[in-house]
């Protein structure tokens, strides 16, 4: 019996990938509610065919997914606000996949996408209680900015942005 695991692909969403985005992106908002700034309450609400569009690679934002085997183990997102920064958003991975380096590899695609759309600095929104993420997002070169806002899906809930930039 081979007891390898088989390897973990990154790629962008395409429409085919709409059932696997959904399920994983249910299973982050249900797991977590506070890191998002929207709710598992909206987004099962969404149609199937919203689902395909959200997978559509020509959609924003645009969506990555840590494929093994067929099926989603995380996922992230990336797309520019209205004052033109690009920001990671939707970072997610399932608890029994975590610590095995998906998360860098996920950062590092949209880090790629980011730069290939001429970005060079992409900036998130994080709670710093959330410990691990932090820590990740450290070890990938994003620093604290001084600036806070309150999760959409959340109000209660303030997140801090953080920034990488790619000449550091």
């Amino acid at each position: 019996m081979n007891t390898e695991l088989s390897p973990v692909l990154i790629r962008p969403t395409t429409e085919e990938d709409w059932e696997n985005l959904k399920t994983i992106r249910l299973a982050a908002l249900l797991d977590s509610p506070t890191a998002f700034g929207l709710s598992y309450a909206t987004a099962a609400t969404y149609t199937d065919e919203q689902w395909r569009e959200r997978a559509s690679p020509q959609t924003h934002p645009q969506f990555f997914l840590a494929l093994r085997q067929g099926q989603a183990m995380g996922l992230i997102g990336g797309a520019e606000n209205v004052s033109g920064e690009y920001n990671l958003i939707a970072m997610w991975i399932r608890p029994q996949d975590r610590g095995m380096g998906i998360a860098s590899r996920l950062v590092n695609a949209i880090k790629a996408r980011a730069i290939e759309l001429g970005h060079r600095r992409i900036v998130l929104s994080v709670s710093p209680d959330n410990a691990d993420a932090v820590r990740m997002y450290r070890r990938q070169g994003f620093t604290f900015l001084p600036e806070w806002e309150p999760l959409a899906s959340q109000p209660g809930v303030s997140v801090q942005k953080m920034e990488w930039r790619s000449d550091r």
